[in-house]
């Protein structure tokens, strides 16, 4: 039986105060699709986790965790992890070893190795975070999901959207938890913007803009293969507006140039750019726009603005201090931006990882899914499209090009008028009420 992929809205919680629209995507086949209707629950193994007992017995045992990848993303995380009630880190791992260590020492964690197989086969672990680089996410996450194990997983789940949509199949057929780190969600600032477009105290939407500049460009061999500027930067803007509109997209419309590091312009596709542009059409008629710059004179720069029909919020740079010097040839912050994503951003990691901790401990729906990772991905692959075909992109377009023999074997059409038996491509997102494989807080209701 073939299978086409689909997404449409659906509604979910942030933080207990942020409602937003989720996009969740319909496995259709010829007569059937996985749905509560048609799709039998996923019989998975019964894993003996703190968290099942917690819920069967009462017992307050500890959620215990791993995490695979102690570099700054991962270390960030683990001091976090290492801080959160209920939940107790017992092994860490890293391909240099040492590195593993060093955390293990540091945060009084008893276990570390430098094979991530170690940790997501240890039984004794109810949930991993997967802080590796990209490439290792979409088999590290299948196999977390394949031993029981509850994945929090740094974006992307993966760069190939029907690897995406297998290694969020996979947790949700055996019922473990996935959450996708995209931190900018659970930034205080973006967090209120959020709150005032909710609460309607500028009014109904206009127009959203976002922004995103780095302070100095990557180095080419960062840029090589790396999937160009809309995958591995204005991947999070695109999400932004998307988390601030509280609805799904409809099209999009994007544009690149270099004007920064010359060197990379003999580069493929989207990787020449280092400065882009992007309309996204909502519903409603509601636009956002975009713009990311690979450098800023001035220190890295991340603001976002709403226009509504009775004022306007905006954010603005986030320094290190709040002291201003006012002279006869100045006045301003004494000192510049953050100029580090890390810095930056510090506070919307260690909240994201506390709301994972939190969702694992309470058995609460987590607040970022593997939907939002794989509509993220979406929206950044039509935004690559938009550009190299210099026209508007459906997202639909996107999401027809999958094709799932299950929910777990997916791969690409290439463009041809000869689809595989059963395939049916569908070109609009409202049409559909049914969604992939339940993920599993969606298989408690």
């Amino acid at each position: 039986m073939g299978i086409s992929i689909i997404f449409l809205p659906c509604n979910l919680c942030l933080l207990k105060m942020v409602r937003l629209s989720c996009v969740s995507f319909l496995i259709a086949g010829s007569a059937t699709a996985f749905s509560p209707a048609s799709f039998s629950r996923p019989q998975h193994a019964t894993w003996s986790s703190a968290l099942q007992m917690e819920i069967e017995t009462g017992a307050k045992d500890p959620i215990k965790v791993g995490v695979i990848g102690c570099g700054r993303i991962g270390i960030v995380h683990l001091g976090a992890i290492n801080k959160a009630p209920g939940v107790l880190p017992i092994v860490v791992s890293n391909p240099t070893v040492s590195k593993a260590e060093a955390a293990a020492k540091n945060f009084g964690v008893p276990k570390f190795t430098s094979d991530a197989m170690d940790v997501i086969t240890d039984p004794e672990v109810d949930a991993v975070w997967i802080c590796s680089p990209s490439q290792f996410h979409a088999d590290q996450i299948k196999a977390c999901a394949a031993n029981g194990k509850h994945v929090f997983c740094e974006k992307p789940i993966a760069t190939d959207l029907a690897e995406t949509v297998e290694a969020i199949n996979a947790c949700n057929e055996a019922g473990v938890k996935l959450m996708i780190g995209l931190q900018r969600r659970f930034d205080p600032n973006f967090l209120r913007v959020r709150k005032a477009i909710e609460s309607k105290e500028v009014g109904e939407t206009i127009l959203i803009k976002t922004c995103s500049r780095d302070p100095s460009p990557p180095p080419y061999e960062y840029v090589k293969g790396g999937g160009g500027i809309f995958n591995d930067m204005a991947v999070h803007d695109l999400d932004m507006t998307r988390f601030l509109a509280g609805a799904d997209p409809v099209e999009i419309l994007a544009t690149g140039s270099c004007h920064i590091d010359k060197s990379i312009e003999d580069l493929p596709g989207s990787e020449a750019f280092d400065t882009a542009s992007c309309i996204v059409r909502y519903p409603n008629g509601v636009n956002a726009m975009v713009d990311v710059c690979r450098q800023s004179s001035y220190g890295y720069d991340q603001r976002a603005e709403v226009l509504g029909t009775e004022g306007m919020i905006a954010t603005d740079n986030v320094y290190p201090n709040t002291a201003k010097i006012y002279r006869n040839d100045f006045t301003g912050n004494a000192d510049m931006p953050y100029d580090f994503f890390l810095s930056r951003y510090f506070e919307a990691y260690v909240t994201e990882t506390e709301a994972f901790c939190e969702s694992l401990v309470n058995d609460t729906p987590v607040p970022c899914t593997g939907i939002d990772g794989l509509i993220a991905l979406v929206m950044s692959l039509a935004a690559d499209k938009s550009a190299a075909e210099n026209r508007w992109v459906k997202f639909s377009e996107i999401i027809e090009t999958v094709y799932c023999s299950s929910p777990t074997e997916c791969s690409l059409l290439v463009e041809s008028d000869v689809f595989p038996e059963g395939f049916k491509p569908t070109s609009t997102l409202s049409e559909l009420e049914n969604i992939v494989v339940p993920d599993a807080d969606q298989q408690k209701k």
